[in-house]
Formats: C-alpha cells, structure tokens, sequence
C-alpha cells in the first residue's frame, strides 16, 4: 500500500464507492437493518428493570458495534467513557471496546509481522506469546521480550483496515447527512467536515510509521514532567503495520477497586491527567485526541496529590492553533468573570458564530447554561443537562460546530468521563480553573501578559479589584499545599513587574493612580491589602509549618 492510499480524501474515496455499487448498497442496506433491529429490542427491553434482560441488551449492543466495524467502535469507545450517559450495566460491556475485543487469527498477525519487519517473530524476538494480551479496534498487541528480559509491546494491525474504514466512513458521511435535517439539533455545515475530520483521524491512526512520530512527539514535550510517562518506541521493530514499544506495567484507568486494591489513589491520577490534557491544549498544542481508560495507566511512584501516568497508543493524535490556543484561554477567562458578551464574541472568534451574529441576543442563553457551572462539582455537574441545553441553544440559535474541534471536544469529553468513572465526587473545576489562574499569573509570553491586563485593567485603565481577586480565589482556595502555589506566583508576578515585558503593567498601575488630573489612591490601597494578605510571610510559614507537622 503507498502513501497515497493511506491518506483520507473525502471525494475520491466517495466517487471510489460510488462506482461500486456491489459494496455500497448491500453494506448500507446491513448497517441500517442492524440499527433497526437494535432500536426494536429497546423500545421492547429497554425499559426493563429485570438485571438479566438489560445484561442480555448490552451484550447484544456490544455484539452490533463490534460486528459493525472500527468506525462503530470508536463510537462506541467514545460512549463507554461517559457513566452520566449511560446505564451503569451497559457501561461495563462497552468498555470491553477499549481493548477487549474478539481478536484475528494468530497465523494472520505472524504473517503481518514477517511480511513488515522481514523476518519471523522467532528471530525477532527473544520470546513471542502464541495469543494477544489485549485486542482493540484497529490492531492486537502482544507482550513479548527482547534484549535479555527487556518486555516491549508489539501491536500488530488488523487485516484490510484501509477497506473497511474507506469503506464505512464515506457511508456514515451519507447517512449523516440524510439524517441530518431530521436531527433535533444544529450544528449547521459541520457535520459532512466532522466525519471528515473523524476519517482523516482514523487514516492517520492507521499508520504505525506516523504514531510512532507522534509518540516521539508527545514524549519530547513531556520529557521534563516525571508525573507523566511515554513509552520508547522500538524503531528497528516497528513499521507501518507494526509498532513495538517499551512495555508499561501499571492498571490502566478504568476501575476505580482495581486501582484501591493495588493501593493507590484515584483522585491523583485524574488530577495528573486532566492537568496533563490542559497543558497539552493551552501549552503544548498538541495534543492526545483519544485518551480513554483503555489508553491510559496509574503507575506507582506518584504521591497523594499528583499521581504517575502513562499514554500509550498516539494514533490519533491533533494539533490546535496559536490563535485557537488563545482565544479558549481567554473564553475561560470571560466564563471565570460571568462576562457573556465577551465570551460569545470568543465562539464567534472561534467559528461557532458566524461573523454577522447579533451577539446580545446570546447573552442570556449563554447565562443560562453556563452561568452555575464554576460552582458545580463533578459529581453535580450533571453533563447531560448541560448538553440538553447546549442542544436547544444550538437548535434555537445559529451555532455550528468547527470541524477543527472535532477531535478536541471528543478528548475533553473522553477525560472528563474517566474523571466521572474513577471519582464521581472528584472536583474537576477545582483543578482546571486553577490551572488557568496559574498559567496566567506565572506564565511571561506576551500573549498571556496581554490576557492577564485584560483581567487586571478594565478599559478606562481602572483596576479592577474584584476580577484580580477572583482570580487568586481560584487558585488558592482548595489549594492542597498553598505554598507550592504561592511561592511560584510571587515569583513569578515580581520577575514579570520588573521585566521589560511589565512596562505595560507598570505603565496601567501608574495611569489608574491619576484620575481627572489628580492622583487617586484608593485603587491601588485594595490591590495592595489583597496581596499583602495573599501573600503574607505569617500565612507562608503557617503553612510551612502545617505540612511539615501534618502527616500524609
């Protein structure tokens, strides 16, 4: 197979099966017969309270999506990280689509290796098990050594990957967009360039040259962070149809007893990877698009706090803009200050409204399903009722969806469900908004500083107390260790207030001093009691104190 024929392109691939009708309609005609008899069985079943009945649903369910194919289930994959979703039975025979799947044949997997590689498994490798350890939607990985007792996985593509995908994402693009105007919600243009983006994903991860690039990648960018671990890739063992990698031995984040019983904390490993999944977005800008249970493990050798992780499988991997960056930056920033206009004129920014939008008329709507959501936990934060909301506000008003946020919104998505799986009472805003806080107080690029005088300094050059401490509220109020927080910001805030980059802010303090020719101080007294009690040396050796004699 050339290059050419692993890339996604949405019109060859739709005249390619349109002049094959053989293919198109006997699969279409499946696809929808399949759907129609699984509807059948739940409008019957579903409502059923017997154990039994919905245990039989759910294997049935699994049954239709493994049988549909990759592109099924990835859908389903996406849906098995989502508890508030669905039912808690079926929950646990969807996460079998993570890495649980029926396997192909082992001769078929040998013959794939030796034909990629260029010799047998034998003479490959030290030792080589005669059955997969885990099977998943796009390969099966086996767990075999090399080097004297060094352990790597190999994962080893399915057959005829590049048909069926071809093949299926072209029939769901159809099928969407017939069904699309009887949907009961608007994303406007996007869902053709959705699917496209979803197909685009799947080529890319179908190329095992290109995902250990990208592992390489995503390792570089950690490579400084010890909370989160990357495995080597194997490049003498791995090839386009082949990936070989160092082996992580960890439990992977799927079950909360499991992880309890081999003694470690879940709530550290969540912390670890939603602030891992915010420096990739915000930081990094590259980022891991499909980080679900089965994708993800707790390794030992974290602390109660911040827990040890790693990523595996970088298939499906995506890049956000400098520009995009920013603006979500900013938009959580407006959402932390109730400030609606402005955070409407981000969606417009990011093209989830058009240019000519009237953008009062979106306030209050933004108010109503927005408004509550800083004070609500994970646990409360009740995901459907908000995308209900989203929904209608989506139906009601000409909201679309970019399809350059496809994959971006299916990884927050994903990593909020494994916070909802591991710890229902884990407090997810107590970490991302604190992150943001964080970055923008200790962060020295302009674009930040330039976000950060926004917070600071209203736009007759005032400033504006109640946004500042806001602000610090944020990142200190459920801060475990205060002073791992506040030392940092000090620091941080005096090296910014002496730099060349602060003479814009000592510029905005000097002029919000002098009003109508005269100087006013009563602006600058609040800003300086804040930080004098935020910062004061009696709070910071309080709290020395308290971790020393508190014990873990």
């Amino acid at each position: 197979m050339n290059d050419s024929e692993m890339q996604y392109t949405p019109n060859k691939n739709l005249i390619w099966l349109l002049l094959r009708p053989w293919i198109l309609f006997p699969r279409v005609i499946y696809i929808l017969l399949t759907i129609l008899f699984f509807v059948l069985r739940l409008l019957f079943q579903g409502a059923s309270k017997n154990k039994k009945v919905q245990k039989d649903l759910s294997k049935y369910l699994f049954n239709v999506i493994t049988d549909l194919g990759p592109c099924y289930i990835k859908l389903g994959q996406a849906l098995s990280t989502r508890p508030d979703l669905v039912r808690q039975d079926w929950l646990t025979e969807l996460t079998n689509l993570q890495d649980n799947l029926p396997p192909f044949e082992h001769k078929i997997a040998l013959k794939i290796v030796e034909k990629e590689l260029g010799s047998s498994v034998n003479i490959l490798f030290d030792e080589f098990p005669n059955k997969p350890i885990a099977s998943a939607s796009l390969g099966q990985v086996y767990k075999a050594k090399i080097n004297n007792n060094y352990y790597v996985a190999v994962k080893v593509q399915r057959p005829n990957l590049e048909f069926i995908i071809k093949r299926d994402v072209v029939i769901l693009k159809l099928l969407a967009n017939f069904l699309a105007p009887f949907l009961p919600l608007n994303i406007g243009v996007g869902i053709g360039e959705i699917i496209d983006e979803f197909g685009k994903a799947l080529f890319e991860e179908i190329n095992y040259e290109q995902e250990a690039i990208n592992a390489q990648r995503f390792a570089k960018l950690f490579r400084n962070n010890p909370q989160v671990i990357i495995p080597k890739v194997e490049k003498s063992l791995s090839s386009k149809k082949v990936i070989t990698t160092s082996w992580i031995e960890g439990v992977k984040l799927k079950d909360r007893n499991e992880i309890e019983q081999n003694r470690l904390i879940p709530s550290s490993f969540i912390r670890t990877g939603v602030i891992s999944g915010l420096q990739q977005l915000f930081e990094h800008g590259y980022f891991h698009a499909d980080p679900h249970p089965g994708n993800m493990f707790a390794l030992r050798g974290g602390d109660e706090k911040n827990g040890n992780i790693a990523y595996v499988d970088f298939g499906m991997m995506d890049s956000i803009s400098d520009f995009d960056r920013l603006t979500l930056i900013k938009a959580i920033v407006h959402l932390f200050n109730n400030e609606f206009l402005l955070l409407a004129k981000d969606f417009q920014k990011l093209g989830f409204l058009s240019e000519d939008q009237d953008l009062e008329l979106l306030v209050n709507p933004l108010k109503e399903v927005l408004g509550d959501s800083l004070g609500k936990e994970v646990g409360n934060f009740n995901f459907k009722e908000i995308t209900d909301k989203f929904s209608k506000l989506m139906y009601s008003y000409p909201f679309r969806v970019p399809s350059r946020f496809a994959l971006i919104i299916r990884a927050v998505v994903s990593q909020e469900g494994l916070a909802l799986r591991l710890d229902p009472e884990f407090k997810i805003v107590r970490i991302a908004y604190p992150y943001i806080a964080r970055k923008l107080l200790t962060d020295n690029s302009d674009e930040i500083v330039d976000i950060l005088l926004e917070v600071i300094f209203d736009k007759n050059g005032r400033i504006q107390i109640d946004k500042v401490e806001s602000l610090l509220n944020i990142l200190f109020k459920d801060s475990v260790d205060i002073n791992a927080d506040l030392i940092p910001v000090a620091n941080a805030s005096l090296k910014l207030f002496v730099s060349e980059k602060g003479s814009e802010v000592r510029k905005n303090l000097l002029l919000s001093l002098i009003k109508n020719d005269k100087i006013e101080l009563k602006d600058a007294e609040k800003l300086f009691s804040l930080l004098k009690e935020t910062f004061s040396p009696v709070k910071i050796a309080k709290n020395a104190v308290k971790k020393i004699i508190t014990p873990v």
